[in-house]
């Protein structure tokens, strides 16, 4: 992606945290650099927005954690962790992101995914059929292979994990 032609490119990251976070835990038993995440999917190009989608738990550290993802450069947006009854709990922001990059897109040139959520694709073919370029960053080993093959480009953290990844905190 490296090149002079795309550096007047403006781009907006969109990052489902919560998806990014459990696979570096999974496959990795680590925390993500979300700075890093951006510096690379931004690379030289023109950063319009970055918006970093989170599940507030209402455990202590997670203040710090949001604190650290706005000084990394995101915008963070929140909502709570759904409890039903039962026990049963639900948080994604799969259609509030959604929504961002379909209201953002007449303003941006690329927009990227920081997930490997699968139920992105239709998103992603939204986008592409309205003249927006779509680039994903994630975990290939996690990543759905519907969602590599619609998207523009691919930035695979699995292939430079230590670029990306930070020891879990004891």
């Amino acid at each position: 992606m490296a090149g002079s032609k795309y550096l007047d490119q403006r781009v907006g990251v969109f990052v489902d945290v919560q998806n990014l976070y459990y696979s570096a835990r999974s496959l990795y038993n680590a925390r993500v650099n979300f700075a890093n995440v951006l510096s690379e999917a931004v690379g030289e190009r023109k950063l319009v927005r970055a918006i970093a989608y989170v599940i507030r738990a209402s455990i202590p550290e997670e203040k710090n954690f949001f604190t650290a993802l706005e000084k990394s450069g995101y915008e963070v947006k929140s909502k709570d962790l759904q409890i039903f009854p039962g026990g049963a709990k639900k948080g994604d922001w799969d259609v509030g992101l959604t929504m961002d990059m379909v209201q953002m897109m007449s303003k941006l040139d690329v927009i990227i995914i920081a997930s490997g959520d699968g139920d992105y694709e239709d998103a992603v073919r939204y986008l592409k059929a309205n003249g927006t370029r779509v680039e994903a960053i994630a975990f290939g080993r996690s990543t759905s292979a519907k969602l590599r093959e619609v998207v523009d480009d691919f930035i695979d953290i699995d292939l430079t994990p230590r670029k990306f990844l930070m020891p879990l905190r004891r």
